[in-house]
């Protein structure tokens, strides 16, 4: 626990530099004044006020009980002083300080209630950090400094609701079903693992992001958790801009970089973005160790060094054209690529009563992915009522994710296996046709649309023996072609009705599933398919003291996609064998959240929720003790029952010193069949986050970060616990355009360990791996150009959210 007290030791000097730095201000004006209801004429408390000087805000405050405010030391310049509350108009006043005037009273300014609720809150000043809306929470990105030198891997620690396990795979509300989209739509290149995308991409491309707990009908029903949803659009205007960020992470990570550029002339917009990542890690050690009972009783022990680096690029544009201000047509381009590659050396032992069986293994595996998605979107709008909207929207997707292991055996004692090489050309092609209808009537907003999904997956596989001479031979029995194609036919409706202090959202989405899977080498094939209503509702109420609570309801699908349904086994681990299973059939989920949320000096956001499915999919692993291997696939043999609870506060100790504290908690009860035999598991796990940030005077900034998760529970077993910190500073160079930044992840735990435990009627077995955890990073950060006015983009358009993205493998 030494590194406990060096955290605090760090604190303690933090919050003394910040002390001793808070005496030294330098003297100007003072800015005063009350704020009032314009109604009621009553004293208004706690609302932001703001100063800005060229469109930027460099203090702010907030009225005491009897509504007055005041800022000191406001040197000599021309201002506007902004007050702004949630259920207000804000007022903006300009003043001017001089040598004549080095004061400014604005005596009483009178807010009006907005007569147009809108069903969200938001917290702090002009640029808040959180935002609570009647379905969702998000996340602005670049509101946080710290964007400025992490990755979007890191950033997800920060965002309510989310969390990352000891082997950063990214859960929300504990749990790892739900679905990624970037901009409302899906992606290809996060469908197979996010972690490994977002680890690449600097969040400085990230506006915010979005946690959906309750999605709407518009939305696919899958996603069992919800929907994450990263923003990274930039706006389009007039004129142009664009920003580029460099970074570089070591001695685990490695450079990269990323940007976007945005033009605009007239009717015509075009923003380019791209970038592109290194990650490599120095050499970590895994262990597979596992005990067997029964008649033939084994000793199983693996040890292994690992290094790997991988390497991720993408890209986009996106077109614009006003033909006329009822008339829009959109068109984007996304193609992606990078590869995952590692070198092992295995030591492996397998001990049992009638021999020790023995080798070392040198095995090179690397996984690739490629594709494009490109999307077209044509917008109508009417006289009427420009709110009211026609939306029709195409897109294609195609990628591929060729895998390759090869596996050379030495020092063989009892062991006479060949060594071989498995190879696996996945590729996947996707055609989405959709249309959209929104016809706004007063305070109602009615939506409704109808899709058609066309999923065409395929998979072929090929498992080569080494034969006396060197050549490979392929094997027949472990070599096949798999053919899945899903097709699905959707159309929803759904109403969203807003008073003054209530807010209502419902809606319904019928689906139907086609599916047909065939295998080309044994001539084999499943058929099915199944129908689906899937009902959501939202309600908000405003309470005073700018708090309010939302309660939803939703069920949602979790269809098993190509990653669960490839039958190819991965044999890249000796003994230990993983595949899909097309057999796989879809879970329906019952979802309950019930947030409050406050924002006044802070804000706090506060929740439960309750869920329950049956016939789960779930990870299973089961030992054959004729051949001593494990094997690993997936099955819908589970029920499962999840009560969570989760709080996010966010609080000003001081004007420029700020404090996040998050954190979640839930039990979960498990329960299936597993090879015939009833299994059952159950347990409490969570997270917690906290995070500092001091604004020091001449745009320096500083941050502290802490985060601990607790052991997953899992049918078969638990995964490990883990800490994790970090510390940050960033300076402007040249204000709202250069930045740099530095920090440090992990400077007291050099690596981190992920641990899974795995257990059934006659084996236990445990994997622990290795991951560097202590790095250093770096980023600069500049931005570029001026924009006037902003371009139109379709309010509507393909958001693909309903297949199950792939798990990760335990004890590889």
């Amino acid at each position: 626990m030494n590194y406990f007290k060096r955290f605090h030791l760090l604190f303690t000097i933090l919050l003394t530099t910040i002390v001793l730095h808070t005496s030294a201000q330098e003297k100007g004006g003072i800015v005063q004044g009350k704020v009032i209801d314009s109604v009621s004429k009553k004293a208004l408390e706690f609302i932001t006020l703001a100063i800005k000087k060229d469109g930027q805000a460099i203090k702010t405050a907030v009225t005491a009980e009897n509504g007055t405010f005041k800022f000191d030391k406001i040197v000599a310049g021309k201002y506007s002083l902004t007050a702004i509350a949630v259920g207000y108009n804000a007022k903006i006043l300009s003043f001017e300080i001089n040598a004549d005037k080095p004061d400014f009273n604005a005596g009483q300014i009178t807010l009006a209630s907005q007569v147009n609720n809108l069903n969200e809150v938001s917290v702090s000043v002009t640029r808040p950090v959180i935002k609570q809306e009647i379905d969702r929470i998000s996340y602005d990105i670049q509101a946080d400094p710290e964007s400025k030198v992490l990755t979007a891997l890191d950033m997800m620690r920060k965002v309510p609701l989310l969390s990352l396990d000891a082997d950063d795979n990214i859960k929300l509300k504990g749990s790892g079903n739900y679905k990624i989209l970037i901009n409302g739509k899906p992606s290809s290149m996060v469908a197979r693992s996010p972690k490994d995308v977002l680890r690449a991409m600097p969040a400085s491309s990230i506006q915010k992001i979005e946690v959906i707990t309750t999605p709407p009908a518009k939305y696919d029903s899958e996603g069992l958790s919800g929907i994450i949803n990263i923003i990274t659009n930039k706006k389009i205007d007039n004129g142009y801009n664009g920003s580029l960020n460099l970074r570089h992470q070591f001695p685990a990570g490695g450079p990269g970089i990323g940007g976007f550029f945005t033009v605009k002339q007239r009717k015509f917009g075009v923003t380019a973005y791209g970038g592109t990542g290194f990650y490599s890690t120095p050499t970590t050690q895994n262990i597979n160790s596992r005990t067997t009972s029964g008649a033939n009783p084994s000793e199983l022990l693996n040890i292994g060094n690992r290094k790997f680096n991988n390497n991720y690029r993408y890209g986009g544009a996106e077109l614009s054209f006003e033909i006329d201000t009822l008339n829009l047509i959109t068109a984007e381009i996304n193609p992606y690529g990078g590869y995952n590659k590692s070198a092992n050396n295995q030591s492996f032992s397998l001990t049992s009563p009638a021999q020790v069986t023995a080798y070392d293994l040198i095995s090179n595996n690397r996984f690739d992915w490629g594709g494009m998605d490109l999307s077209l979107n044509y917008q109508l709008g009417f006289k009427s009522n420009k709110e009211r909207l026609l939306t029709f929207s195409y897109k294609y997707s195609n990628g591929t994710n060729p895998q390759r292991n090869e596996l050379n055996f030495i020092n063989r004692q009892n062991f006479n296996d060949p060594n071989y090489i498995q190879e696996n050309e996945s590729r996947s092609k996707e055609q989405t046709i959709q249309l959209d209808y929104v016809h706004p009537i007063k305070k109602l907003n009615i939506e409704a649309g109808l899709k058609g999904i066309l999923r065409d997956n395929n998979s072929s596989f090929e498992f080569k023996r080494q034969v006396s001479g060197g050549d490979y031979q392929i094997d027949p029995a472990r070599t096949n072609i798999f053919n899945n194609n899903q097709d699905v036919i959707g159309a929803y409706n759904s109403y969203a009705y807003n008073l003054t202090n209530w807010g209502f959202k419902a809606g319904v989405r019928i689906e139907e599933t086609f599916v047909k899977a065939d295998f080309i080498s044994n001539a084999s094939n499943v058929n099915t398919d199944y129908f689906n209503i899937i009902p959501s509702f939202s309600v908000n109420r405003k309470f005073k003291n700018q708090s309010s609570l939302n309660f939803g309801f939703t069920q949602r699908i979790e269809r098993p996609g190509i990653d669960n349904l490839n039958p190819f086994v991965d044999r890249s681990v000796p003994n230990f064998e993983y595949s899909g299973n097309p057999d796989l059939e879809a879970v329906l989920s019952n979802n309950f959240d019930l947030t409050y949320s406050r924002f006044k000096k802070g804000s706090i956001n506060a929740g439960v929720g309750y869920n329950f499915a049956n016939n789960t999919i779930q990870n299973i692993s089961i030992y054959n003790d004729a051949d001593k291997i494990t094997r690993s696939t997936f099955a819908n043999v589970g029920r499962n029952k999840n009560l969570t609870a989760n709080i996010n506060i966010n609080y000003p100790l001081t004007k420029k010193w700020n404090l996040t504290v998050s954190g979640n908690a839930g039990y979960a009860w498990l329960e299936g069949t597993i090879n015939g035999l009833a299994t059952k598991n159950e347990g409490l796990s969570g997270s917690i986050y906290l995070n500092t940030g001091y604004k020091f005077e001449k745009e320096w900034r500083a941050n502290a970060s802490f985060n601990y998760s607790s052991a997953d529970v899992l049918l078969q077993g638990r995964s490990g616990q883990y800490y994790y910190m970090s510390f940050s500073g960033s300076k402007e160079l040249v204000k709202d355009k250069l930045t740099i930044s530095a920090g440090v992840n992990n400077p007291f735990m050099k690596y981190r360990y992920y641990e899974t435990l795995t257990e059934g009627p006659n084996f236990s077995q445990r994997y622990r791996g290795q991951n560097y955890n202590r790095s250093f990073n770096v980023s600069l950060n500049w931005k570029f150009g001026k924009l006037k006015d902003a371009i139109k983009k379709n309010q509507r358009s393909i958001s693909n959210d309903d297949v199950k993205s792939g798990g990760s493998k335990s004890g590889s």
